[in-house]
């Protein structure tokens, strides 16, 4: 993720504006002694709700490359006294967890910040276990967007830059080896800066 989204990011960490796209956690659906991964956890509010979802035989893992987000995520588990939680400050594009560790891995509009889109997807397909499942919410872009936007990382820190067309974004999932993913849901396009992006929230299954 570029340092401009990064530093934004940090300082939104003591804000109370909603930073999310779509409905990945409504959809996730994570069961009792689940291992689960939220990529870009943010202020660690889904990596609480979900551990509670998994319980104590289960685990949850909130990864983000923002220390202001990391520090307030660890914050919010210990004032809760909530154990089965680790937050890992890390770049989407490679994190230090080992093959197959997880059940379920959800995201809430963080992939359209990053330029190496087919890597965080090759991370997700790497860390899910076999017949473990994602589920993403993100938006993408109506038409391909100007270089002089998507390569201004100010800009792409607005949610809206570094967005892909569809085809684009369904194509990294697919490079990735995910061969079959679900729409959950899709909106009309709307206007983001300077283009129309679409939200939409997609889920997939690591098979064997």
């Amino acid at each position: 993720m570029e340092e401009a989204v990064k530093k934004r990011y940090t300082k939104l960490a003591d804000d109370t504006c909603c930073l999310s796209c779509g409905g990945a956690f409504e959809n996730s659906y994570a069961a009792g002694g689940e291992v689960c991964i939220d990529l870009g956890s943010g202020r660690g509010t889904d990596v609480i709700r979900l551990a509670g979802m998994v319980g104590p035989e289960g685990f949850v893992y909130g990864i983000d490359s923002t220390p202001g987000m990391i520090r307030k995520g660890k914050s919010a588990a210990e004032k809760l006294g909530i154990g089965n939680v680790e937050f890992i400050l890390s770049d989407l594009e490679e994190i230090s967890l080992e093959n197959n560790t997880a059940d379920l891995i959800l995201s809430n509009c963080v992939i359209n910040h990053i330029r190496r889109k087919d890597k965080v997807w090759s991370e997700v397909y790497r860390l899910l276990k076999t017949g473990g499942r994602f589920v993403v919410s993100d938006i993408y872009s109506s038409e391909p967007v100007a270089h002089e936007y998507s390569s201004d990382p100010a800009l792409v820190a607005e949610c809206w830059a570094g967005a892909v067309t569809r085809d684009e974004y369904f194509a990294s999932v697919e490079r990735a080896g995910f061969k079959e993913v679900k729409i959950i849901e899709e909106s009309k396009p709307y206007g983001k800066g300077k283009i129309k992006v679409c939200s939409l929230t997609i889920s997939g299954i690591k098979k064997g």
